[in-house]
């Protein structure tokens, strides 16, 4: 399973800041969670746009990786994002190369639609960063920091540093900080890639699609 999860990790530190976003998204969401498309027509769509490195990221949920048909795909990388709470705040945690039949992501998953779809509904079923990392790491993956400077917290610095405690991998640095996370911002999108070099944390990458990729 290490060996796994030390492939993946080279794999995405291999990918090169230029790659985003016309080669490489790893942050996508279906209408199995809040976005808009299809989950199979996303996937069609990343490989008819050229992406060679992608994942759809749907909320506390892998339904859609559980009927697809392009499951098996090289470029595809299965993923999820978990809401958590922490530090006065809710923060997201990417977790990628995941089982999506291993039983401790199963029982940390949504277990409404409500609790995918709706940002109140989810914040008051939202998890503790420790469980997510520990779960996502125990399903073979690799846990990382979604869009931080949104985190309403005063030192991001001391979170991140907390979430490293824990076991996080990695802190999404190329990310466009589009529609309302372009406002809710509470920190410089330039302190990301200083907390990854100082915590020595993998750099990922995704512009949290939430409708269709042929733009």
């Amino acid at each position: 399973m290490e060996n796994m999860q030390n492939l993946l990790k080279a794999r995405i530190s291999n990918i090169k800041k230029e790659d985003y976003y016309k080669k490489a998204n790893l942050h996508i969401h279906s209408n199995v969670s809040d976005g808009k498309e299809d989950f199979d027509t996303l996937i069609e769509q990343a490989l008819n746009i050229g992406l060679e490195h992608f994942s759809i990221s749907d909320h506390n949920t892998i339904k859609g990786y559980k009927t697809s048909k392009y499951i098996n795909n090289p470029g595809l990388i299965p993923a999820v994002e978990f809401d958590c709470f922490y530090l006065t705040s809710l923060i997201h945690i990417l977790g990628y190369g995941i089982d999506i039949n291993h039983p401790e992501i199963e029982n940390l998953c949504a277990k409404k639609e409500s609790e995918t779809k709706y940002d109140i509904i989810r914040l008051f079923h939202s998890r503790h960063p420790k469980k997510a990392i520990e779960a996502i790491h125990n399903a073979g993956g690799i846990a990382v920091f979604a869009h931080p400077c949104c985190s309403s917290v005063i030192s991001l610095n001391y979170l991140v540093k907390k979430l490293k405690s824990f076991g996080l991998d990695g802190i999404e640095v190329y990310y466009p900080y589009a529609r309302h996370r372009g406002i809710i911002k509470f920190h410089s999108r330039k302190k990301p890639y200083k907390l990854a070099k100082k915590y020595n944390l993998i750099l990922t990458g995704g512009t949290d699609e939430h409708g269709s990729l042929l733009k």
